[in-house]
C-alpha cells in the first residue's frame, strides 16, 4: 500500500481549498501543482474530471531528509491528489511517506517518514 485517502464533502474547488489550508496548518506548502484535466485536454484532447496533483513540502522536514540522504529528492515532494469522482464526490489521496521513503532503508529517514505520515493523517482527518 502506497497511499491512504478520504472522501471529502463539498464541491471540488471547495475541497481543494480545504486541502491546501489543512496542509498549511501542518507546515506544508504547495511547491508544485499539476492539473491533469487541463493537461489531458491540451495534450490529448481528452475530457477528464477535475484532478490535481499537489506537491506538498514541509521545508524543515525536507531539509532533514536531504541531510540524511541527498538522493531523497527523487522521492520528494509528498504528493496529494484531489480528484472528482464520476458520482460528483471528491476524493483526497495522500502518498504514504512510510511506504515511499522506506525505500531508502535508513533508520533516520524511516522515523522522519513516520512523522510526515502522522502530519498527513491529521490533514486527512481535518477534512
Amino acid at each position: 500500500m502506497y497511499s491512504f485517502s478520504a472522501e471529502v464533502s463539498g464541491g471540488y474547488d471547495e475541497v481543494l481549498a480545504k486541502v491546501v489550508e489543512a496542509l498549511k496548518a501542518e507546515g506544508f506548502g504547495i511547491i508544485t501543482e499539476i492539473d491533469i484535466k487541463e493537461t489531458m485536454k491540451k495534450k490529448l484532447d481528452i475530457e477528464k474530471l477535475p484532478y490535481k496533483i499537489l506537491g506538498a513540502c514541509n521545508p524543515g522536514l525536507a531539509n532533514q531528509a536531504l541531510e540524511a540522504d541527498p538522493d531523497i529528492g527523487l522521492l520528494l515532494p509528498c504528493n496529494v491528489v484531489v480528484r472528482e469522482e464520476r458520482d460528483g464526490s471528491v476524493t483526497v489521496a495522500f502518498m504514504d511517506p512510510v511506504a515511499v521513503l522506506g525505500l531508502t532503508d535508513k533508520s533516520e529517514i524511516e522515523q522522519l517518514a513516520r512523522d510526515v505520515r502522522s502530519r498527513l493523517e491529521r490533514v486527512r482527518d481535518a477534512l
